[in-house]
């Protein structure tokens, strides 16, 4: 498929060859058991390598699998209250955000006006505030609360997690007759 009269060639090892001939190319490559792949078309000449393509298709294809095994996808879960949201109901819709969060994802909190409630959009904005300070820990707010038509939403980001936390203090144990060797006996008090 290499249509050019002339191309530099390289071989399985990485030495180069030189300008040549598409036609001798083919022919050392051939010999060789092995196949001609263009790997620099723009190049002037062209760049072509000696391999073996069903070898380096593998390998590629390996490649971009470990590449996509690192890769990590992170959704957008979606939350939805109310303006008259009630307090369980609201503890428990915020437990569930922080599950989300704190498997990686992002969530988008929403609260839903129905009828006349859209009078009343300062308790869905106090609501989402709310939302966001019992989540300050373990969130950060991507996207501040804003209106749009009869939904009120905000996103929130999984907090980047401190190094302070995650470090815990290493407590020695005491053996427990030296613990009491040392404790003062307590006198008895008259009252």
């Amino acid at each position: 498929m290499i249509r050019v009269p002339q191309v530099r060639v390289i071989d399985n090892e990485g030495n180069q060859l030189g300008v040549m001939a598409t036609k001798d190319a083919l022919a050392a490559a051939e010999n060789g058991g092995l196949d001609l792949v263009e790997v620099a078309p723009t190049a002037n000449p062209p760049v072509c390598r000696i391999m073996d393509y069903g070898k380096y298709k593998y390998q590629m294809s390996k490649k971009s699998k470990e590449a996509k095994k690192k890769q990590t996808v992170i959704s957008i879960k979606e939350v939805k209250l109310r303006g008259k949201t009630e307090e369980h109901d609201f503890q428990f819709k915020v437990r569930n955000i922080r599950r989300f969060l704190g498997e990686g994802d992002k969530v988008k909190v929403s609260i839903i006006f129905k009828g006349r409630e859209i009078t009343h959009t300062d308790l869905g904005m106090g609501m989402l505030k709310r939302v966001s300070e019992e989540l300050k820990d373990a969130a950060t707010v991507e996207s501040s609360p804003r209106l749009e038509g009869r939904n009120m939403s905000m996103i929130l980001a999984p907090a980047p997690q401190k190094l302070e936390k995650t470090e815990k203090p290493e407590k020695t144990a005491k053996p427990a007759d030296t613990a009491e060797e040392k404790a003062p006996e307590a006198e008895p008090q008259e009252e």
